[in-house]
């Protein structure tokens, strides 16, 4: 191909051929042509040379150069040239200006089989170089859809499924687990990443991501597909359950029922492809009481309280739905908890009444003991909403005077005592966080408050690393399945009213001071 007796354009013909068959641009093959030309060009004139092959796109000519820097005193023949020896090279030249670029011709030569293997070489790499890159083009616009493919193989619990032009990877983690696949099965598959590798790029498909469900949603059900209903969330446990939750944009229309569809048949097709998981579809509401009250259907909800700055939901319900509402090993409620991006608690109406009545009585006997209040004032205070010490320091006198039964004297003594048993705490606090020994850079940290340092402290967490360590839940607190058994499990700033999204800030916060670090 590179031997100058060759038919010159013999080298346009395999470049076109080449870009062909592979897809890729033509410009790209003779560029990698002249590249791997003026590489075995350096084998014959000399590595210290620096090599120009322009390849003429018309007639195929090859021309070879040897780039020259204008120099006042050249130091090396093969780098640099005098303007003067510039100018006989090219009249053209006499426009330069030392340190300009000059080319200096150089004659056409017989490659020798080193030489043209070493061409051979750069042009094959640059072609693979530049096929892997359009894949990789072709592939990153399929993220986010579902692929279909044939199984090549099983790797060590992984699926290589063929998807034509490439192979992809579904990992062991992201099958429906009990799924029986085959080489030589035709599949569907979430294509959730796609990346540049060393070798070619990497496409990773899931069967167990939530995303695939809805993808298949999108498939099944035209109103969906022409935007007239809208998936807000839904949530998997793949293979056995899962949750979506629909929004009709068209308010004419049922969502739940277009989903369904005629006899079940819409739905079914999504089961049957994944394996027979029971699917929930769960009506879209504005109001987190109402949509926790779909989503843990086949519940009953006697009635929801929220806490929308902690994103939180009591739901009180009647023994008997108890059950229901939490279902086996905890899956109802854990699926309708990432379905709503809420921490939901449910509870039996006697188990809420017992909670109201053990937190009124622990508000009280903290007014009582620390205002050295009596009772009945104390009740009288946490009856009227003031929950804490500093409800009553941060209130006025005109607020306490509102409630029945107390008087102007009483509203003054009430804020001056909270005024001053918060100063004295706040001086216990700054004592005890000395003592327990807290790194700085952790009292530091902003958004702990000294309260929160000092429960810390108590657990031992002392250092930025150690609550850089953390997850979210060891702060906020929340519940887990233990044997079929669901358990609350506390976490170490759940008193503080922390939210899942505030005390994943204050951990990342955390890491990115160590990171920096």
């Amino acid at each position: 191909m590179l031997n100058k007796r060759a038919d010159k354009l013999e080298l346009l013909r395999i470049a076109e051929a080449v870009a062909l068959e592979k897809s890729i641009d033509k410009e790209l093959i003779i560029s990698s042509m002249e590249t791997g030309i003026a590489k075995a060009a350096k084998s014959k004139f000399g590595q210290d040379n620096e090599i120009k092959v322009v390849i003429n796109r018309d007639n195929g000519d090859i021309e070879i150069f040897r780039k020259l820097i204008v120099s006042e005193n050249p130091e090396n023949s093969n780098t640099e040239i005098k303007l003067e020896d510039a100018i006989i090279l090219n009249e053209n030249n006499r426009d330069k200006n030392i340190g300009d670029e000059v080319l200096q011709p150089l004659p056409s030569f017989d490659f020798g089989r080193i030489a043209a293997q070493t061409a051979k070489q750069v042009i094959n790499f640059n072609v693979r170089e530049a096929e892997r890159e359009r894949q990789f083009n072709d592939f990153i616009d399929k993220k986010d859809t579902i692929l279909s493919g044939i199984v090549k193989r099983l790797e060590f619990g992984n699926v290589i499924v063929d998807l034509g032009r490439t192979e992809a990877i579904i990992q062991k983690n992201e099958l429906i687990p009990r799924e029986n696949i085959k080489a030589g099965d035709r599949i569907k598959a979430y294509c959730h990443d796609v990346r540049r590798e060393p070798r070619g790029q990497q496409i990773f498909l899931s069967r167990a991501h939530p995303k695939f469900m809805e993808k298949l949603f999108v498939q099944e059900v035209p109103e969906i597909y022409d935007g007239l209903i809208e998936i807000k969330s839904s949530s998997r446990d793949p293979g056995s359950r899962a949750k979506i939750c629909v929004k009709a944009v068209d308010t004419s229309l049922d969502p739940v029922g277009a989903c369904v569809g005629m006899r079940g048949s819409r739905v079914q097709a999504v089961v049957n492809e994944l394996q027979g998981e029971k699917i929930d579809i769960v009506n879209w509401s504005e109001d987190p009481a109402i949509l926790v009250s779909n989503a843990l259907s086949p519940a009953e909800v006697q009635r929801v309280s929220v806490d929308l700055e902690r994103k939180k939901l009591d739901v009180i319900l009647t023994e008997e739905n108890l059950s229901k509402a939490i279902g086996r090993r905890g899956q109802n409620v854990r699926l309708a908890t990432k379905l709503l991006n809420y921490e939901i608690n449910i509870m039996t109406d006697a188990e809420d009444s017992e909670r109201r009545q053990l937190e009124f009585k622990e508000k009280t006997d903290n007014f009582v003991k620390n205002l050295e209040l009596d009772e009945t004032l104390g009740q009288l205070l946490v009856a009227e909403g003031y929950s804490t010490i500093d409800d009553i320091k941060d209130s006025s006198v005109e607020n306490l005077l509102k409630i029945e039964g107390i008087e102007e004297e009483t509203a003054e003594a009430l804020i001056e005592r909270a005024k001053e048993f918060y100063k004295k705490d706040q001086e216990d606090i700054s004592d005890r966080i000395k003592e327990l020994g807290l790194e700085d850079s952790l009292i530091n940290l902003k958004g702990l408050t000294p309260g929160m340092l000092v429960t810390l402290g108590d657990q031992k967490i002392l250092t930025l690393q150690d609550f850089a360590d953390l997850a979210s839940d060891e702060l906020t607190g929340g519940y887990d399945v233990v044997k079929g058994e669901r358990v609350k499990v506390q976490g170490y700033l759940e008193d503080f009213a922390l939210s899942k999204e505030e005390a994943d800030g204050l951990i990342m916060s955390a890491r990115d001071i160590i990171y920096k670090d």
